[in-house]
């Protein structure tokens, strides 16, 4: 019997709010000469059935010795990472190539131009170990020039995966988390959840034969969830609601259970920076979500769910919410990860 569609919905709404329960500088270089950038096609497996993972895979001018993968969240792809709107402000792909790095700005299967298996099929786990076996490939160079170090960055669920896949394999120098923390704000994240539906009823998915477990977000809605309480910018809004993608709900939960209420991140053993926006209405505030009022106090509530060997670095952007690379503030916030990954790959 298949559920109505809002059913579905509500169900992982129910489902995040009752494990939610249980849960008490330095500058970018704007005159660097451009990246080049290429598609790159990853032959992987997802429970032993072969897909494919595109990502965009850009190297400065001058080489690189070290590459940046970098995963999006629920709802988004690889636009998150290599804003098409004002991309010298808005690109983290832009500014890490800058600053030296080589980028994979990556579609989660299911995304993009990656294949779309079984949405059944997809949670933050599965999605990991199609991560690992593209990371594998990119330190062998058995499709691309090889890498002699990788930085692994997620956002959101995207955050959820870098964890699990950093804890598992020890592949990668250091870690990335955005706008994620071990912490849910249950009325702001049911809010988000109460937006989404179907991607099938959604017209700009309706000729993708994607299967109905398969969610997006409602039209119209992206503003309130991911950016407010920062300045509605018509562009980036615009934008955000152009460039959505879909998401599978296993991948939603295996981000509440595995990357929000254990301590799995305990097992990352390489330097990791967390960052998040100040106003995150689904990871912070609240009775049981962290204090992100500043670097200092994020530190103190996240510290304790990672490592010494994480050797945890935190940073906030101010009076924004939870995509933090559409932030005013983004360029700082560049900044501040390129200063950590400077220090951390020499």
């Amino acid at each position: 019997m298949r559920l109505h569609p809002r059913g579905l919905v509500r169900a992982l709404v129910a489902l995040t709010a009752m494990t939610a329960a249980l849960v008490l500088t330095v500058p970018v270089q704007a005159d660097a000469l451009p990246a080049t950038c290429s598609d790159q096609y990853f032959p992987v497996t997802l429970v032993g059935l072969p897909e494919t993972l595109h990502g965009q895979l850009c190297v400065p001018a001058g080489g690189a010795k070290t590459v940046a993968v970098l995963v999006p969240g629920a709802s988004y792809d690889s636009a998150y990472w290599n804003s098409p709107y004002d991309p010298s402000q808005l690109s983290f792909v832009h500014a890490m190539n800058n600053a030296g790095y080589a980028t994979l700005d990556i579609d989660r299967l299911g995304t993009g131009k990656s294949s779309h298996p079984l949405s059944a099929l997809l949670t933050s786990t599965t999605q990991a170990t199609t991560v690992h076996q593209v990371i594998r490939d990119l330190r062998t160079g058995s499709q691309t020039q090889p890498f002699a170090s990788v930085l692994l960055g997620g956002h959101s669920v995207g955050s959820a995966i870098s964890i699990i896949e950093a804890g598992t394999y020890h592949d990668v120098d250091g870690v990335l988390v955005t706008g994620l923390s071990h912490g849910i704000n249950p009325i702001g994240a049911t809010a988000i959840l109460a937006t989404l539906l179907p991607a099938d009823l959604d017209s700009k998915f309706a000729g993708l034969g994607l299967d109905p477990g398969y969610l997006t977000t409602d039209p119209g809605t992206r503003y309130n969830s991911f950016q407010a309480p920062g300045p509605y910018i018509a562009g980036i809004a615009n934008m955000d609601e152009a460039t959505k993608d879909v998401f599978a709900p296993g991948e939603v939960v295996d981000t509440v259970l595995i990357g929000v209420v254990s301590t799995y991140s305990k097992l990352i053993n390489v330097p990791t920076m967390l960052v998040m926006g100040q106003d995150d209405p689904a990871f912070c505030g609240g009775l049981i979500a962290p204090n992100c009022s500043s670097a200092a106090s994020l530190l103190a509530a996240e510290g304790p769910y990672y490592s010494a060997a994480a050797q945890l670095h935190t940073y906030v952007v101010d009076d924004w919410g939870h995509s933090i690379n559409y932030a005013p503030d983004s360029p700082g916030y560049q900044a501040a990860v390129i200063a950590w990954a400077k220090q951390l790959i020499h």
